[in-house]
């Protein structure tokens, strides 16, 4: 019976023994597991991992917890897996069907509860071929302008504006003076570094007016603490102006929201306007509206030429229409870069490399065909042209003269013939910016049916802003039957001319 006792005190001892190794082997591994993963002692979600936590080697009384296999140490666990904040994992990048869908995700401002938002959308639905030349214009300077908003994480419908502004026209001149696709003023283009010369205008310059106005409406939402339907209002109208009225409705005791002011016309159907067209592109389907397919990819790509070049060259260079470069480069205003800088051009990003290599065959000497002559006391056409070796006619029609006459300090384009040859065909690029009155006669067109002035354009390769200069018409003008319009077919933006010396 003693011997019994005896045995049974014996295994009772090597029983808790047992059981405090397993116990004090249990309360190791949240200290591994701190070591193994530090990270996790400062989670306060995690009830698991204050564990991790306890210095004191003492055996907890009851079992312990069972950790995740990813704060196991790296021998115990099954799969050990790298600490999250050792490794980050890289957020997926969205890939987006097209650029629309790109700027839909980025919608974040607040809707406008107006009864002009449905009135500005109903124009926008019952004109689809102006929202088609519209979008066919965007796709050269849509990617760009996105990647640019979204860099700078503000609202994707940011990168609409320029459809309400200049319906992405690069050429877009208003009454106000305004330039480009942004619209600038010469006063507010030269505070936010817009320069503007003979040669260039960085109003009309893709890539600085979008930086321009990007910071323009950055500081604007900031002046308005944070209330962008009052800062697009500031962006058309003047922040002085929308300030002047909020002050004004503040002593009224009246709400100070963007459609509480009393502001211009313009103005109040400015804001309307750009959230009618964010609501066509959130939901084209609902309103019947078929948006151009464009790309969710680049259109242009930016060479650094190092120094002055002739748009025509550059043309040739990547085989294509001069006028189709000059609509991503609109800045510069002479077909030519600017003698001084910039030094750089936009072409389709397929032919970047075919630019860079054509750049770096060509002798300097070829580069411009053009130069610049300010007119002096006692010039004549006549004189000019035999100076640098030019026909009368060939300096008519590069600077688009209606006649001989030559006023003091008058800017000249000069086309320099090529090699000294004393006859020589080339290209004589005019500036679809300015007036076009191109030498010869009209073709006289009668409008039939159907027929709108983009479709009489294409037909007559010209352009749809020199129908609207040539007949004293607006782009947005409804043709009528029978209409007789004026067509100069050899007075487009490209011409071919025979530059001669007068003595030829």
């Amino acid at each position: 019976m003693e011997q019994e006792k005896s045995k049974k005190q014996i295994l009772s001892v090597v029983l808790y023994l047992a059981l405090a190794g397993c116990a004090t082997t249990s309360s190791e591994a949240p200290k591994k597991a701190q070591e193994t993963a530090p990270f996790m002692a400062t989670s306060q979600d995690n009830p698991v991992v204050e564990v991790a936590k306890v210095v004191d080697p003492t055996p907890a009384p009851e079992a312990a917890p069972i950790l995740p296999a990813h704060v196991l140490p790296a021998d115990e666990s099954p799969a050990a897996t790298v600490a999250p904040s050792e490794t980050p994992v890289a957020e997926a990048i969205p890939e987006y069907p097209n650029i629309w869908a790109k700027i839909r995700e980025g919608f974040s401002m607040a809707t406008l509860d107006s009864p002009l938002v449905e009135r500005e959308r109903q124009w926008f639905i019952n004109n689809p071929e102006y929202m088609q030349r519209m979008m066919e214009r965007a796709r050269l300077y849509l990617y760009y302008i996105v990647d640019e908003v979204e860099k700078r994480g503000m609202p994707m419908e940011i990168a609409l504006l320029p459809a309400i502004e200049s319906a992405y026209k690069p050429y877009a001149y208003s009454r106000a003076r305004a330039a480009g696709l942004w619209q600038f003023i010469p006063s507010t283009g030269r505070l936010y570094g817009l320069k503007a010369n003979w040669w260039y205008d960085g109003r009309r310059d893709v890539q600085a007016s979008t930086q321009a106005a990007l910071d323009y409406l950055e500081k604007l939402y900031n002046d308005f603490d944070g209330d962008w339907h009052l800062a697009l209002a500031a962006y058309n109208a003047g922040e002085g102006k929308v300030m002047r009225m909020i002050k004004y409705n503040e002593r009224k005791g009246k709400p100070t929201d963007f459609q509480d002011l009393k502001l211009k016309r313009e103005t109040m159907h400015y804001v309307p306007k750009l959230m009618a067209m964010v609501s066509i592109v959130a939901n084209p389907d609902k309103y019947g509206v078929q948006l151009a397919d464009i790309p969710n990819e680049p259109y242009f790509a930016r060479v650094e030429t190092d120094s002055q070049v002739d748009l025509g060259v550059v043309a040739k260079l990547v085989d294509m229409p001069v006028d189709d470069l000059h609509k991503i480069n609109p800045g510069y205003t002479r077909w030519a870069t600017h003698p001084n800088g910039p030094h750089h051009l936009l072409v389709p990003a397929d032919k970047k490399d075919a630019l860079v290599e054509g750049l770096n065959n060509l002798p300097d000497d070829e580069r411009v065909q053009w130069r610049h002559h300010i007119v002096k006391r006692g010039d004549t056409l006549h004189d000019i042209g035999r100076r640098y070796g030019v026909s009368v006619q060939a300096l008519r029609v590069a600077n688009n003269l209606r006649s001989n006459l030559l006023r003091r300090g008058q800017d000249l384009l000069i086309p320099i013939p090529a090699n000294g040859n004393a006859k020589v065909i080339r290209t004589a690029y005019l500036n679809s910016g300015v007036r076009d009155v191109p030498p010869g006669e009209p073709v006289i067109h009668r409008v039939r049916r159907g027929e709108t002035l983009w479709s009489i354009s294409r037909r007559y390769n010209v352009l749809v802003q020199q129908l609207t200069k040539w007949n004293l018409i607006h782009a947005n003008d409804i043709l009528r039957l029978g209409q007789k319009l004026k067509i100069w077919t050899s007075g487009g933006p490209t011409a071919l001319i025979e530059f001669s010396t007068p003595n030829s």
